[in-house]
Formats: structure tokens, sequence, C-alpha cells
């Protein structure tokens, strides 16, 4: 938002000021390492997936432009990279170059702000929706059956398996809950110290609650 003096600036000097302005902002959230919240990681991906597996163009376009509404409160901008599988990839929007159109490598202050996010895979099923919604009504079974700290665990298992995997939770491996534990939890997430110290009671009682026999995650 401009400053009072520079609203009432007009001409050469107004230009100066506004430049000045946006260099300043662009520069404290470099120096404050602004990463993307969990939240928005995944509302990104949600899209991203909606997108692709929309009936018509106008839905395509829909979901993409909710998607540039969402990531342009955070300053951060989306593409799709399809050299190999596809991913969704999320950069800080001081990064670019929008005259040249591509990455300025001098810009980037913390690699870790940038989210790549695989979108294809063994595991990717043609109707995520169905796939999320079964998850998501897992959690509730959990959390009904077994309380709120064990529901909030079992909600971040189904973010991680359903937007990074776009797998049924009781399908997960046990490579992928390894990552659920070490990284995922520990880097994207935000868990309470209830949570933490239940989190692999939670992890036995999803599948517990699903009916399925718990993979032998545990290498220590």
């Amino acid at each position: 938002m401009p400053t009072p003096n520079e609203e009432s600036a007009t001409g050469p000097d107004a230009e100066s000021a506004g430049d000045e302005a946006e260099s300043t902002s662009r520069e404290t959230a470099a120096e404050a390492g602004e990463s993307l919240p969990r939240e928005a990681i995944d509302d990104a991906e949600r899209l991203t997936r909606l997108a692709r597996n929309a009936i018509d163009d106008e839905e395509t376009a829909a979901y993409e432009a909710e998607r540039e509404t969402l990531l342009e409160d955070h300053e951060y901008t989306a593409r799709v990279r399809t050299e190999d599988d596809d991913v969704l990839v999320l950069h800080p929007k001081e990064w670019h170059d929008e005259d040249a159109g591509v990455i300025r490598t001098d810009r980037i202050d913390d690699l870790e702000r940038a989210v790549e996010i695989p979108l294809e895979g063994a595991g990717d099923p043609d109707d995520w929706e169905a796939v999320d919604a079964a998850n998501r009504a897992l959690v509730e079974d959990v959390r009904a059956a077994h309380g709120e700290v064990h529901g909030d665990n079992a909600a971040l298992l189904a973010d991680f398996m359903g937007n990074h995997y776009a797998k049924p939770i009781e399908s997960a491996t046990v490579a992928e809950l390894s990552e659920f534990r070490t990284e995922y939890v520990v880097r994207n997430a935000w868990p309470s110290d209830e949570q933490r110290d239940a989190l692999e009671r939670s992890i036995e009682l999803v599948f517990e609650t699903a009916g399925e026999p718990v993979p032998e995650y545990r290498s220590e």
C-alpha cells in the first residue's frame, strides 16, 4: 500500500517512489524468507488436480484462475513442468523476470522456498476427488473413535497421501510413510506437541480403523 507521500507525489518523482517501494517490499520478503504456507500448497495442488481432471476448457480455466488468485495473495507463481512426469512447480514471484519469462538466479534467496509436487506416477488415480473423499471419511472415522489429536494426525496423513501421491491412505508404502514421518511432518506441517507425541500411534490407528495391517514402517 503506498504511503501518503507517495499518493500525493506526481510525475517522475511518483514513479521513482513507486519503484523504490516495490524494491523495498521485495527485499523485505526476501530477508524474511517467507515460504508458502502448507494450506496454500495443498489448495494449489488440489486446484491443479481438479483442473487436470476437468471435462472442458472453461472448467479448467476456472480452476487455474482460482489457483492464480490464491497464490497471488502469497506472491507465488505456479506452472506445471512436463519434461518427464508432470510436476507442479511453485516459486516466489520475486524470482521471476516477467519481461523475459525466466527465473533470475541472482534473485533466488533460499531454494527451500520453492515447492515441487509430482502430479503423476503409478499411484495417480483417474478420480483423485473420489480418493480424497475416501481419505477424508477415514479421517473422520479416526477422529470419532479416537479423539481430536489422532484425528488431526490422520488429517495430516490424508493431506500427504492425497496431495503428494493421490493414493488411498491404506495403500501407503513403507517408503511413503517414512517420508511422511521424517520429511512432511517435520518440514511442511505444524503439529502440536501432543500430535508429535502421538504420531506413531495415530498412524497405527489409521490403518486399524481402515481394517488394514500396519506397514512395517519402523526401520529404527
